[in-house]
């Protein structure tokens, strides 16, 4: 008797999923739209504001983060003066080193969260140095 094992259903299932969503991905390229998370890559704008006390500057595909090693489109959010690494996640949302575990839509929004979260206390740049 010839039986299907776990390994192979769990390939086949991966494998009909992805074939799904690259026939997503085509149907919405063919009728002229973009995806939610790639018409998102634009969402970062240029900020200057003060939200509870802090100063938030967000300049938008700076790409000046750490040496430069991400990719150009990347915003450089600051917090009084001072670096906020920020990543974007595949699904276009945006998470910071202050809280992984909770999602932003915009790197305006993360900042502001990121204030909260410090609550008063500095930013330490990225790596632990002073």
């Amino acid at each position: 008797m010839n039986t299907i094992t776990r390994r192979q259903a769990l390939g086949t299932s991966a494998g009909a999923l992805a074939a799904l969503g690259l026939t997503a991905a085509a149907a919405t390229a063919a009728a002229g739209t973009e995806p939610a998370s790639a018409a998102a890559v634009g969402t970062a704008r240029t900020v200057d504001e003060v939200y509870q006390g802090r100063r938030i500057q967000i300049t938008p595909g700076a790409g000046g983060h750490h040496g430069g090693h991400h990719s150009p489109g990347m915003p450089s959010v600051r917090i009084d003066g001072r670096e906020l690494h920020v990543m974007r996640n595949a699904d276009g949302s945006w998470i910071s080193v202050i809280n992984h575990y909770e999602t932003y839509a915009d790197p305006t929004s993360l900042a502001r969260a990121a204030v909260r979260d410090l609550q008063g206390a500095a930013l330490v740049p990225f790596g632990g140095a002073a």
